[in-house]
């Protein structure tokens, strides 16, 4: 069994642990290897384990820990008990391809988060690899000297003078087409890859139509009581099933598809077909992180890209470990945030014609799924950001979206349109 420690793993099933029980150690373990105890501080009340065959993830499982141990016997009962059937049913990995990757690190002001973000990537199994950090802004040279104290040649710093992570994810589009790189995947840095990431990634987008792939966010740790409230509210953590989801086959299970907002993926864990990611014009520079929106750039990104008559993958084996806030406040802004966000990406579908008259056929389902999100986040009650805050803060969404959409404009830039003219394939 391979255990990884609290710098890595998870995203909550019902079944997870409570925000006000003891800190939860995080590791994973793949059946193919022998199972071995799990002997970690006695502060941990229990264990959080990805079960992967053969590196591809099944399912978690929670094992309760007696000062900080749980036996090899305990773990594998707990396995086929909890995930039994699903052992056999795991998806077999997929074919490793030679295609290069280009993975771009957008930051700003966080050398030590992006230098552990870069570490991650520099163990990938998976030698055909560049990854660019791109500096958003920054207020110094601490991050810059982070890439120069690396000494890798397959890390590159590229400095972007326009804030925003979307200005930088479309700073690092353009330096992957200016090497010739074919794909470009994306990640946070607050992110640690799992070493087999940058493959998978590679293989999954080197499959038939696919022009994009994300894969699950797990906890890194959870530690504190707001990490496990943001495990219970983000809900980054899309199941172990491999999916795709285009026009052409509109998923069953989401009567507001394509429009149902993270129901794809998030932007900490995507991968694009450069060609793809430049004909669509890149990610909204007037949503995400930087803006007055604050997020939501990567939901229209993969809304944009399947409304172009594009297919979009979901890959159980790209799996990645996001480090929550380890704070309550800070949690509370970030949900604040991504309510905001959630509003300027609304108001983006309604300014768009056609994306309008598709959505507004989809309401009754579409304020159902807003409730079912608004429920989710609002249940973590410690953060102090619920309910009838966070409505009100989604509908400021809108003013600050079209105040970014002006900024942009004023300075020159442009906003790509939700729906192209010719979308791929008519």
């Amino acid at each position: 069994m391979t255990l990884i420690a609290a710098d890595t793993h998870l995203s909550p099933s019902p079944e997870g642990p409570s925000p006000t029980s003891a800190p939860v150690w995080v590791g994973q373990l793949d059946v193919r290897r022998p199972i071995e105890a799990v002997e970690v501080a006695r502060t941990f009340g229990s264990a959080l384990l990805l079960v992967t065959v053969d590196g591809v993830p099944s399912g978690q499982i929670s094992v309760p820990l007696a000062d900080g141990h749980a036996s090899a016997d305990t773990i594998r009962a707990t396995v086929l008990e909890e995930i039994g059937e699903a052992l056999d049913h795991t998806p077999l990995p997929l074919a490793p391809v030679r295609y290069a990757l280009t993975v771009v690190v957008a930051t700003r002001n966080r050398p030590d988060s992006v230098a552990r973000c870069v570490r991650s990537l520099l163990r990938s199994t998976h030698q055909q690899l560049t990854v660019l950090v791109v500096d958003n802004d920054p207020d110094d040279d601490l991050t810059a000297g982070v890439v120069r104290d690396m000494d890798d040649h397959r890390v590159e710093y590229v400095r972007e003078d326009r804030r925003g992570t979307s200005a930088g994810r479309n700073r690092g589009l353009v330096e992957a087409v200016a090497r010739g790189a074919r794909f470009v995947a994306f990640t946070d840095d607050d992110v640690e890859v799992d070493p087999g990431w940058v493959g998978r990634m590679a293989s999954a987008l080197a499959e038939p139509d696919v022009a994009c792939v994300c894969g699950p966010v797990m906890a890194a740790r959870l530690d504190s009581p707001a990490q496990r409230d943001a495990d219970a509210a983000l809900g980054w953590r899309k199941g172990f099933a491999r999916r795709r989801f285009s026009l052409a086959e509109p998923p069953e299970d989401s009567p507001v598809f394509p429009f149902s907002p993270g129901l794809f993926g998030v932007g900490a864990n995507m991968a694009v077909n450069v060609a793809v990611a430049t004909e669509l014009g890149g990610f909204d520079p007037a949503l995400g992180p930087g803006t007055p929106a604050k997020a939501g750039e990567d939901c229209e990104f993969m809304v944009r890209l399947v409304l172009a008559g594009h297919t979009l993958a979901y890959e159980p084996s790209a799996y990645v470990w996001h480090h929550h806030r380890a704070s309550g406040d800070a949690l509370a802004g970030q949900l604040d945030g991504y309510a905001l966000g959630l509003g300027g990406y609304l108001t983006k579908i309604m300014l768009d014609p056609v994306g309008r008259a598709a959505a507004l056929r989809r309401i009754p389902a579409a304020l159902n799924r807003l409730r079912s999100i608004g429920d989710r986040e609002t249940a973590a009650e410690s953060t102090g950001s619920a309910g009838s805050h966070q409505l009100k803060t989604l509908v400021t969404g809108p003013l600050a979206y079209l105040s970014a959409r002006r900024a942009v404009r004023r300075a020159g830039g442009t906003v790509p349109p939700l729906v192209a003219s010719h979308p791929a394939g008519h």
